[in-house]
């Protein structure tokens, strides 16, 4: 697990550069203060990890690579169908976004994930908020390699592509309690995806059955479910009454 202060005093030193081999420079933001950062705990759903706090009282917002704001105010996106008390960390510019996923039950660190609009995808993307910057930071150093850049780059369409690690509500309901009790909730046509213990690169389709795809979440536990939209009638087949 990536200390991730450490990580910024590193990028701090320098020696980032671009696949031209330009130099890279970045711009870290003024830090909030502790009452800044106890105005930011009252606004989100859930408790601000350790590690969280801790980058915040470094800087609020990094520039000169993609957009990072830790505070998540200047992310247009809103995340709340999928991520409860997510907080959306960095953008890549084209309307993809990182999310810090808070719960209540973590404390020192949460998992990143990265939402993507095309293809529609929520892929896993790094277990803490320090291994998702070191493998950002990868990416502006030879070879320009990193996990950031795979998932961002092929692992959301293989997700698209394949669709890996469904579970059928019958199936679920036949599973541990917690899993059972969510596909309970459900009707048939939901698919489930459990991501409670997830490897990098794992995820789901947001968007399955298109813009009105229905989207479920267990309160804060990682399991998701993808709806097919209800089908209304034509105007033919309520004037028949069918």
């Amino acid at each position: 697990m990536a200390d991730p202060v450490e990580v910024l005093r590193r990028a701090r030193s320098g020696g980032l550069v671009d696949e031209r081999g330009r130099e890279v420079r970045l711009d870290f933001a003024e830090p909030l203060t502790p009452a800044e950062i106890d105005e930011l705990r009252t606004q989100v759903e859930a408790p601000l990890p350790s590690e969280l706090t801790a980058v915040l009282a470094d800087t609020r917002a990094i520039d000169g690579i993609e957009p990072i704001d830790f505070t998540g105010r200047t992310m247009d996106v809103e995340v709340g169908e999928l991520s409860r008390a997510g907080l959306p960390i960095a953008t890549d510019g084209a309307g993809n976004f990182w999310v810090l996923d808070l719960t209540p039950d973590d404390r020192e660190t949460a998992p990143v994930f990265f939402l993507c609009h095309d293809p529609p995808v929520f892929a896993f993307q790094s277990p803490t908020l320090g291994d998702f910057l070191e493998e950002l930071f990868r990416s502006y150093a030879p070879p320009h390699r990193s996990l950031v850049r795979d998932v961002r780059e092929t692992t959301v369409h293989e997700i698209w592509r394949t669709n890996p690690g469904v579970i059928g509500r019958d199936a679920a309901l036949g599973a541990d309690v917690e899993l059972s009790a969510f596909a309970a909730t459900l009707e048939e046509e939901f698919d489930i995806v459990d991501l409670r213990a997830p490897e990098v690169g794992m995820g789901f389709a947001w968007g399955r059955y298109g813009p009105r795809t229905e989207l479920r979440r267990h309160g804060y536990a990682r399991l998701f479910a993808c709806g097919r939209p209800e089908k209304k009638q034509g105007f033919f087949s309520r004037l028949r009454g069918g």
